[in-house]
């Protein structure tokens, strides 16, 4: 307890591409951030969302509904893991949540966990992307799933 962690510096430039994306909904700044392979881990959903192209749809889908978006803390676990605490509107509900980001080497996300709370929340976000992406994003995961 107590030690200091620092990413490593391809990692933080990512992190720094990150918050650009978020700032301006660009997914033209969001695609080499992710590596190939990324995973990305849904609070809707037990299985993981496997590729590049179905967390592009998921990210930049969830920076178009939430409203008032804003980081408030980063947590560095060590040279290529990163959490960043936030909170968004959507609809009439305020919600936290955490990103969980692992690096590859390259600097690339390779791995994308979000949770949130309150579950009320939750729901409001769920029902809403499952609204705009859900035939989608099932289609992706397919095709990744056939891929492998």
């Amino acid at each position: 307890m107590g030690e200091s962690h620092a990413l490593a510096p391809l990692a933080e430039r990512t992190l720094d591409g990150w918050h650009r994306f978020v700032a301006s909904g660009d997914r033209d700044l969001l695609a080499p951030l992710l590596a190939e392979h990324i995973v990305f881990r849904s609070p809707f959903v037990q299985s993981p969302i496997p590729g590049r192209p179905a967390t592009l749809l998921v990210l930049t889908t969830v920076v178009q509904i939430f409203e008032n978006f804003r980081y408030h803390r980063t947590f560095v676990a060590g040279s290529h893991d990163a959490a960043l605490e936030f909170s968004a509107d959507i609809g009439k509900w305020q919600l936290k949540g955490i990103d969980l980001i692992k690096f590859n080497e390259q600097g690339e996300m390779i791995e994308f966990e979000v949770m949130i709370r309150p579950i009320k929340a939750l729901a409001a976000l769920g029902e809403e992307m499952g609204n705009r992406i859900g035939p989608q994003l099932s289609r992706l995961k397919e095709l990744a799933a056939a891929r492998r």
